[in-house]
């Protein structure tokens, strides 16, 4: 299947409730799917504790959608998420949507340093067509 797929590592991101709330990063990618155009079919999210009293621990989540998924990762003891944005379609070009998803979450955890890369998946198959079946004359 011909999609986009992006992947991030974001570094010194901005410390905040995104990069320690499952339940906030839950919300905000949610909303950052249904913002991009893409379909929401699933999701799951879960909540680290910290190493010790003195930290407070990431979250992790999974959004599975019609057209592929999102996944991202936080760890607030260095500053870091990393995000996994995989967009296709059979019938057309979502790379749009795929790159808009991609940079809302940028613009919500405000990393200061970014290594990212994109990547073409799957080949451009033709759409098939019906088979007709030709009429017999009696």
């Amino acid at each position: 299947m011909k999609g986009l797929h992006i992947i991030g590592d974001l570094y010194n991101c901005a410390p905040g409730d995104y990069l320690t709330s499952a339940k906030k990063l839950r919300l905000l990618c949610i909303k950052a799917c249904e913002t991009a155009g893409l379909s929401v079919l699933g999701e799951h999210f879960y909540q680290f504790d910290g190493f010790d009293e003195t930290q407070v621990g990431g979250a992790t989540g999974a959004v599975v959608l019609a057209e592929s998924h999102l996944a991202i990762h936080t760890w607030p003891e260095r500053q870091q998420a990393t995000l996994d944005v995989y967009v296709c379609n059979v019938t057309a070009d979502n790379s749009k949507k795929a790159e808009k998803l991609y940079q809302t979450l940028i613009d919500a955890l405000k990393p200061a340093d970014v290594l990212s890369d994109q990547i073409w998946r799957g080949r451009d198959l033709p759409v098939p067509t019906p088979i007709t079946l030709a009429s017999k004359a009696a």
